[in-house]
C-alpha cells in the first residue's frame, strides 16, 4: 500500500495513531500490551514477521500469514509452541513440583499436534454439540440475572470481580457437574495456569503457581474418580466415557482426561471472563450502543452480530505459540527450524487488507465471520459456542436490568493483567441505574 493511501485511510477512519519504533518496542512493555494497536499497525505494514527481543519470539501480525500458518499444523507446531511457552524457563522444576504434590504432570491433550490431536478433538467436541449448547442458554440466563440481582440496586459493580469472573466460574462448574466450588480458590487457580503463557513469570511465581495448579489438579482428580464409578450428565463424565469408534485408540486416557478437565475449567472461564470484561467496558465507554442494545434486546440476529463485531474489535486472546518444525518462508522472512512464534489473532482483526476500517465498530461487515477471536484451522476453539453464547446472554441481559451504565475511573487508568496471551482488565468499576 503507498504512503497516499496509508495516509487517506488514516484520515478516514479510526486508527491507533502514530508508528511505534519497532527496535525498542516489545509486548515485555506493559503499556504496550495494554495499548497495542499501533504496534500491530506497524508490524503489518513494516515488519509484519517481527522479532521481539524483549519476549524472545517471532511476532505474526498480518491476517494472511496466521491463515497460512493454520493451513499447516505440522511444520507450524501447536505442540511444541505450547511446550516452548509453558513455564519458560523454569519448566523442569515446575513439572518436578507437579510431579511430586499434583497426581503428576498431565501434558495438555488438546495442545497436541495431527493426527493425535484429530482423535482427541474428536472425542471433545462429542461434549459440545451445537444443540447442547443452545439448550443451556436458560440457565446461563438465569445465573447472570442472578448475579445482576445482586449488585443492582447498589448503583455500583466492579465488571470484573463482581460480574464476568463469578459468571464464567459457576457456568463451567455447572458443566463439569462440579456442585461445590470455592469462586475464590479457582479464580487463583486460573490465574496460577494461564501465568504458564505468559512469558512474565518469575521463579518466586512459578513456585506459587505451581502449587496452586497441584491443589487443582488433586481436585480434579478426585471429581474424575468419583464419575469414574458413578457417570453423571455432565462434561466430565462426557470425556471419561466418551467413545469415537473409528479410531484404534477410541477412549480418552485417564491423564488426557485430567489435562483435558483442567483445560475446560481454565480457558472455560478466564478467556471468557475477559471476553466479558471488554464487553463491559464497551458498553460503559458507548453508550450510544447501550441505547441501541436495548433498543435491538430481542433481535437474536442483531445480538448474534453484535457479539461477533465485538469479538473481533476486542479479541479476548492476543495470541497464541507455534514453533516451527523445520526451516520454512512466512510473510517474506525464512524462520529456522524451531523458532518460537506468537500468534497475533488481535492484530489479525484489526488488519484494514481485510476488515475496513478495522478500529469502527460495525455490525454491516459483510465478512464479519472471518474474525480470528477463537484462533482457525483445526486448533479453533472447541468451546466457541458456548463463549458466544455467554457472552450474548451477558449483553443481552445486563442492558435489559441495568441502564446508565458508566466507567467509574478514568479510562487511562484502566489496567491489564501482566501476559502476552489475553488482554484482561484487572478491575472494571461501573455505575449504572437500576431499570
Amino acid at each position: 500500500m503507498s504512503t497516499n493511501n496509508e495516509s487517506a485511510r488514516l484520515d478516514s477512519c479510526p486508527v491507533a495513531g502514530h508508528e511505534p519504533s519497532l527496535a525498542s518496542a516489545s509486548l515485555k512493555d506493559p503499556e504496550l500490551r495494554a495499548h497495542p494497536n499501533e504496534f500491530y499497525w506497524t508490524m503489518r505494514h513494516r515488519d509484519p514477521v517481527h522479532f521481539d527481543e524483549g519476549i524472545g519470539m517471532w511476532l505474526v501480525s498480518r491476517f494472511e500469514d496466521l491463515q497460512a500458518v493454520f493451513a499447516d499444523p505440522v511444520v507450524f507446531s501447536v505442540e511444541a509452541g505450547f511446550k516452548d511457552s509453558y513455564a519458560k524457563g523454569f519448566f523442569d522444576e515446575f513439572k518436578a513440583i507437579l510431579e511430586a504434590e499434583g497426581g503428576g504432570f498431565f501434558p495438555d491433550a488438546i495442545m497436541t499436534d495431527p493426527p493425535e490431536h484429530t482423535r482427541v478433538r474428536k472425542l471433545m467436541e462429542q461434549a459440545f454439540t451445537a444443540h447442547r449448547v443452545k439448550q443451556l442458554e436458560p440457565e446461563i440466563t438465569d445465573v447472570v440475572s442472578g448475579l445482576i440481582d445482586r449488585f443492582a440496586d447498589q448503583g455500583h459493580a466492579d465488571g470484573v470481580s463482581d460480574f464476568a469472573v463469578p459468571m464464567t466460574i459457576e457456568i463451567i462448574c455447572a458443566q463439569l457437574g462440579i456442585r461445590e466450588f470455592d469462586p475464590e480458590k479457582i479464580q487463583r487457580w486460573s490465574l496460577a495456569v494461564t501465568a504458564q503463557i505468559s512469558q512474565m513469570q518469575d521463579r518466586e511465581a512459578m513456585v506459587r503457581n505451581a502449587k496452586d495448579i497441584c491443589d487443582l489438579q488433586n481436585f480434579l482428580i478426585a471429581e474424575i474418580r468419583k464419575r469414574q464409578q458413578t457417570p453423571q450428565d455432565d462434561l466430565l463424565s462426557d470425556l471419561i466415557h466418551a467413545r469415537a469408534e473409528d479410531e484404534a485408540e477410541n477412549t480418552l486416557t485417564f491423564e488426557e482426561v485430567v489435562s483435558l478437565a483442567r483445560a475446560l475449567m481454565i480457558a472455560g472461564n478466564e478467556t471468557t471472563a475477559t471476553a466479558l470484561g471488554n464487553l463491559l467496558y464497551f458498553l460503559a465507554t458507548r453508550p450510544e450502543m447501550q441505547r441501541e442494545l436495548y433498543e435491538h434486546i430481542d433481535d437474536d440476529r442483531y445480538t448474534t452480530r453484535f457479539v461477533e463485531e465485538l469479538l473481533r474489535l476486542e479479541p479476548p486472546v492476543r495470541g497464541l505459540a507455534r514453533t516451527t518444525t523445520r526451516e520454512v518462508e512466512l510473510g517474506g522472512v525464512t524462520l529456522p527450524a524451531g523458532a518460537h512464534m506468537l500468534l497475533l489473532y488481535a492484530s489479525a482483526n484489526d488488519d484494514e487488507t481485510v476488515f475496513e476500517c478495522p478500529r469502527k465498530f460495525d455490525m454491516a461487515r459483510k465478512n464479519i465471520g472471518r474474525q480470528m477471536a477463537f484462533g482457525g484451522g483445526v486448533h479453533r476453539c472447541v468451546g466457541l459456542s458456548l463463549a458466544r453464547m455467554e457472552v450474548k446472554v451477558a449483553a443481552r441481559e445486563f442492558v435489559r436490568r441495568l441502564k446508565d451504565i458508566r466507567l467509574d475511573m478514568p479510562v487511562e487508568d484502566v489496567r491489564y493483567l501482566p501476559t502476552v496471551a489475553t488482554r484482561s482488565i484487572e478491575h472494571l468499576p461501573l455505575t449504572f441505574s437500576k431499570r
